[in-house]
Formats: C-alpha cells, sequence, structure tokens
C-alpha cells in the first residue's frame, strides 16, 4: 500500500515532465521566428547562434506592418477566412441538423461521401479548377478562394455539428413542435443557442483553416493585392535569391500572420473548451 502511493507522486512527475517537452517542443519554432524578428540583420547569422535578441531590434516589424501589400493580404485573408466560415456553418449547420434527426435512406452513405470529399486532396483538382475559373474570368477574384474553401471545410463542419446535435435530447424539439413552432423555428430559437458551444468551437476551427489556406491562394491569385497572408509571407521581397533573403521580415510577417488566430483563440479558449467537451459527459 505504501509503495503505490510512493509511485503515483513519481508518474505525476513523470506525465507533467512529458507534458512541458511536448509544449517546448512545440513552441520551439513559434519563439525561434519571433527572436529572429527582433534581432537585427547581421545578428542573424551570428555564430555561434544567439537564443535572444540583444540589442532588441524592431526594423523589421516596422517596416512590415507598413508595408501596404501586407496589409492587403491580411485584409484579404480576413475576407476569405470570414467568408468561408459564415457560409459553411450556414450550410452545415442546416445538413447537421437534419442528418442528425431527420430519418431517410441512404443516410450512412451520405455522411461516408462527405468523410470522402473531406479527405479529397486538393492538389488533385487544382488543375481542372483551374481551368474552369479561367473560364469563368474569377482569378484573382476572392470568389475564387471562397468556393474551393467552402468545398473542404463544410465536411468538416457537418461531421463535426451532427455529433453535437445527436447529443441534444428531442424532448425539447418536441416540446417546441407542440407549442407550435415549426422545424425552421425550433431549429433557430430552440436548438441553436443549446448547440452553441459547438457551433462557436466549429467556427474557430473552420477560420483557422480557411485562414492558413495556401495551395489554392498560391494558384489562383497572381496580383499583389489580391494575396493572402500566407502567400505574402511565402513571396516577401527578397525570399527566391538566398544571397539576401529578409529573414527579419519574413519572421515579423508569419508573427502578424499568426497574432490574430493566437488571440482569436485565446479571447475565446472557455467556448471552444466547452465545445470541444459538450457530449462527453453524460448521465
Amino acid at each position: 500500500m505504501g509503495s503505490s502511493r510512493r509511485v503515483r507522486p513519481v508518474q505525476a512527475l513523470l506525465m507533467h515532465l512529458l507534458i512541458a517537452v511536448i509544449i517546448i517542443w512545440c513552441l520551439a519554432p513559434f519563439y525561434w521566428t519571433v527572436i529572429t524578428s527582433l534581432k537585427q540583420a547581421n545578428a542573424i547569422y551570428y555564430s555561434p547562434t544567439t537564443y535572444l535578441p540583444n540589442p532588441v531590434d524592431l526594423a523589421s516589424w516596422i517596416k512590415v506592418v507598413n508595408l501596404p501589400r501586407f496589409q492587403g493580404a491580411l485584409l484579404n485573408s480576413t475576407i476569405i477566412a470570414s467568408s468561408v466560415t459564415v457560409v459553411s456553418l450556414t450550410l452545415g449547420s442546416l445538413c447537421a441538423y437534419a442528418i442528425a434527426r431527420l430519418r431517410f435512406p441512404g443516410k450512412n452513405i451520405v455522411l461516408a461521401l462527405v468523410l470522402a470529399v473531406s479527405m479529397f486532396p486538393g492538389i488533385a483538382i487544382i488543375s481542372p479548377l483551374y481551368l474552369q475559373f479561367r473560364d469563368w474570368e474569377l482569378i484573382n477574384n476572392k470568389l475564387a478562394l471562397i468556393l474551393p474553401g467552402v468545398t473542404f471545410t463544410l465536411p468538416v463542419c457537418i461531421w463535426t455539428l451532427t455529433a453535437f446535435f445527436r447529443d441534444l435530447p428531442r424532448e425539447l424539439e418536441e416540446a417546441a413542435y407542440v407549442d407550435g413552432a415549426s422545424r425552421i423555428q425550433t431549429f433557430t430559437q430552440v436548438i441553436g443557442p443549446l448547440a452553441a458551444p459547438g457551433v462557436f468551437t466549429t467556427a474557430i476551427l473552420l477560420f483557422i483553416a480557411s485562414w492558413n489556406e495556401f495551395l489554392f491562394a498560391r494558384t489562383f491569385m497572381s496580383k499583389v493585392e489580391e494575396l493572402t497572408a500566407p502567400v505574402a509571407v511565402a513571396q516577401f521581397e527578397g525570399a527566391d535569391i538566398a544571397a539576401v533573403t529578409p529573414w527579419g521580415e519574413i519572421s515579423a510577417a508569419a508573427i502578424a500572420t499568426t497574432i490574430p488566430l493566437v488571440i482569436l483563440v485565446l479571447v475565446f479558449q472557455r467556448r471552444i473548451v466547452a465545445g470541444l467537451t459538450a457530449g462527453a459527459v453524460k448521465g
């Protein structure tokens, strides 16, 4: 009995050490990018490597923040990611509710097809999509990113929300029907508020996925004023010439692109946790 009590603190200590190692491993690239963005241009190439910026130099940040094309790229990413999230969430919530509540033949086949679409590689369809969008004159148009974005985020939305809607008690809907509410009214006024944690969590995941999208944005957008933030970072001035690669500015731009997502998660972390754990405990 005594030996088992002694083992438990050791197991707890090992678990905490493991968690600490995983956190450090995940944060190390982010930390390295931050300190690179705060170093002087020549200090980045010092040997041996310095692990703290000394002195701290904000020149890279000042140039990136004041760069009009990067400001435009952040705005483009915000518009596209927000549009994809709103459209996918609207369509996906209706589809997920129908799948979770209605009985119809082939329901499992529909879910399987949805899952298949989510696993389909974007690189396999990028060439025919480019030709189609060229014929529709959508190249260098935000719709060329919103439409594929909805296509690939909608399955994730449907799968995630279907699980949340299934966990909600049917008695609430039946009570609403007895009171004379239509199915749409029941969905918007009863089910929607109850599923808010799951819907909000799904919205965050869809926004992040759309914000980080690179392949379609790099292919369908060639005008500088239409670039999204990830593509703008990849095409930073001098990034294709190793001898003059502005690593400080690229690092500052990468952090500036990541900051909105970090703030979004930190501000709404309680809702995200509530959504991820909703339905995990019953009874």
